[in-house]
């Protein structure tokens, strides 16, 4: 296998993510608009943390921060041990790409690829070779029930079938957190319970930290915690 920063499966702290006294601001046009306003969140290997608010809440913005897609007005976010915000941005991206998964609203899907060569990608772009990328793929495509789909293109799956794709893409590299933003959101609801059903199946299979933004509540009745986010503050819903 040849890759600049191979990821070894016993690197992980038992803490895979923590943020620390998160802030972030905008600019309107009355001054500064507070989204976020001190937010601390940890989340250990193998739980499913879920993150539910009203729409406009700060849901996304809290979620891009954890997965160093935007940077905080103040505060820190620890994957593993890497304080992520003191990396330079040449080499951000690809930490990223190496420690977070993401699973979108919108599948994300390349179009022009097939499933296994979307699935495929991360480990591409973190430069493993084709044939270790296209094993491990394939695997994970088989166990999410789509290994007679691995040459289909996005546009020849059903909604449910493409987000199955996304996560098969999220978990490849093996992160040491999954990031879903209203992953069901598109779907029906035959299909969006599915696909929960299948994050839940992984998480237990794998270990695998899940983080789920979502405004359904009843999501964070399966989760392992669950928190609302108001008012720019999280707050623990009482189990």
């Amino acid at each position: 296998m040849a890759c600049d920063s191979p990821i070894p499966d016993d690197s992980r702290t038992d803490e895979v993510l923590s943020a620390r006294n998160l802030t972030r601001e905008f600019l309107s046009g009355d001054g500064r608009l507070e989204i976020l306003k001190g937010i601390d969140f940890e989340i250990h290997h193998g739980q499913i943390v879920a993150i539910h608010g009203a729409s406009g809440a700060g849901k996304s913005t809290l979620l891009h921060i954890l997965g160093t897609l935007d940077r905080p007005t103040s505060g820190q976010v620890f994957i593993g041990e890497t304080n992520a915000f003191d990396l330079p941005e040449d080499r951000l991206a690809g930490f990223r790409n190496r420690t977070v998964g993401f699973v979108f609203q919108a599948h994300h899907l390349l179009p022009e690829f097939s499933a296994l060569e979307n699935v495929m990608m991360p480990l591409l772009v973190g430069r493993y070779d084709w044939d270790t990328a296209r094993e491990r793929a394939k695997g994970l495509l088989v166990e999410v029930g789509l290994g007679k789909r691995l040459g289909h293109k996005p546009l020849a799956l059903s909604g449910g079938e493409q987000q199955r794709v996304a996560v098969a893409r999220a978990l490849v590299a093996r992160p040491h957190v999954v990031l879903a933003d209203e992953p069901s959101g598109n779907l029906d609801r035959g299909n969006g319970e599915a696909l929960l059903n299948l994050m839940w199946e992984m998480s237990h299979r794998h270990g695998q930290a899940f983080v789920v933004v979502t405004h359904d509540e009843s999501v964070g009745r399966r989760a392992d915690r669950a928190y609302v986010l108001e008012d720019g503050l999280l707050n623990a819903v009482a189990a």
